[in-house]
Parts: C-alpha cells; sequence; structure tokens
C-alpha cells in the first residue's frame, strides 16, 4: 500500500485529503509545519509529499529546497493557492515535480498522484540510476552530472531535461513533449521556455550535446 505524506496546516483540507486517499487504496499522514514535513519525509517510508506552500516555521518553498539539496528523491507535489506563472515557475525549478492550484478537484490530484508513482517505480528508474551518453554522465541517487573529468552544477529543470535526452537517445522530442515531461503542467506553447533552457544545457554540457531538427525538436545522439 502506497503511503503519502501530506503536509498541510488547513485541517480541512487535510481531513479531505485523507479521506480521498483512504477511499483510493493510500494510507496518509499529516503535518502541519515545515520541520515537522523536512524530518516526515526523511523518514523513506513515504511514496510521495503532497506539500503545502504557506506553512508554518519553514515554509514550503524552504522544504522543498532543503530536501532536494539534501538528495531527497521522493516525489513532491506542490498543493496552494498561489496561481501565478512565476510561482509555478519558481517550484519546478526548486525541484517539485507537479504544481496543482487550490481550489481543485481531487479526481485531477488523483491522477496527478498516481503518474509520479508510475514514474517512481518504472523499471527504467529503478535500474538506470546510471544515464551517459558520450561523455556525458547524469547519477540520479546524487543527481551530480560529469562530462569527462568535469563535475557540471544543474539547476532542477535542467537536471530533468538533460536526463530526459539520455533516456531517449537517438529520438526526436517536440518543444510539446518536452513541456510535458520536463514541466509538468499546461505551458503556452508559443512560450520559448524550451529553447532557453536548451541554450542552458548546450554552454555547460557542450554545443553538441543536443542536435536541432528544424521544424521538429531537438535530439540527442542523432
Amino acid at each position: 500500500m502506497k503511503r503519502i505524506l501530506i503536509a498541510e496546516d488547513e485541517s480541512r483540507i487535510a481531513s479531505f485529503l485523507q479521506k480521498g486517499f483512504k477511499a483510493n487504496g493510500f494510507t496518509t499522514y499529516v503535518v502541519e509545519d515545515g520541520e515537522k514535513a523536512v524530518l516526515m519525509a526523511n523518514s523513506d517510508n513515504f511514496d510521495l509529499l503532497i506539500l503545502d506552500i504557506g506553512l508554518p516555521g519553514k515554509d514550503g518553498w524552504t522544504v522543498l529546497e532543503e530536501l532536494r539539496g539534501q538528495g531527497q528523491q521522493l516525489p513532491i507535489i506542490i498543493l496552494t493557492v498561489h496561481d501565478n506563472v512565476k510561482d509555478k515557475v519558481n517550484g519546478f525549478e526548486r525541484g517539485a515535480d507537479d504544481y496543482v492550484t487550490k481550489p481543485f478537484r481531487f479526481e485531477e490530484l488523483l491522477a496527478r498522484v498516481r503518474a509520479r508513482l508510475r514514474d517512481r517505480h518504472s523499471p527504467d528508474h529503478k535500474d538506470e540510476m546510471i544515464l551517459s551518453i558520450n561523455d556525458v554522465v547524469l547519477d540520479l541517487r546524487t543527481r551530480k552530472v560529469k562530462v569527462g573529468d568535469r563535475l557540471i552544477e544543474l539547476s532542477a529543470r535542467e537536471f530533468t531535461l538533460a536526463e530526459t535526452f539520455l533516456r531517449h537517445p537517438g529520438q526526436v522530442l517536440s518543444r510539446e513533449q518536452l513541456l510535458s515531461h520536463v514541466w509538468g503542467y499546461d505551458h503556452d506553447p508559443g512560450n520559448n521556455i524550451v529553447d532557453v533552457y536548451v541554450g542552458y544545457l548546450r554552454k555547460k554540457l557542450g554545443n553538441k550535446f543536443i542536435e536541432t531538427v528544424r521544424g521538429m525538436g531537438y535530439g540527442l545522439g542523432l
């Protein structure tokens, strides 16, 4: 039975989530502040964390940064009233796996939880903790990246984008596919955020790391 940690200080919402997840076969545990959220998330007894941003003590942003800074790979879904694009981008940049705004429909949140749990427990995730092509090596446990003997620092979003390319060598990935897989939410297809981040990766990992296929997207090892 999958276990979900809920970091939520509003008792009404926490109770609603507990009842909903219990009815769908999950076990839940609720914490009301950021300190407890970090402590419990690091216990390794949970499969996923639902994280409110407006927690007392350490807020959700701090909890997210601390957990990812400690190498914690637990899937994290932000659940918050903050619905502007800046906050969403901020959440993904700090390492969130998904972002749901209040008010929300439980069915949508449940679907997102199941999707993240499938990603985490897929054979690829378990068996391929080291991804490499040519002289670029990604360690999924430590989140470290090497190019040859050089250790490269990548942001959370850059790392996820690089991981996506290394998991699909020899394939052309469209901008829409990359937006869906890396950013995890509906993004304006006219936005150039994919192109910007591909540029970041090329600067850090080498200009030949990702190839552009005009009119189609980007690929690795084509």
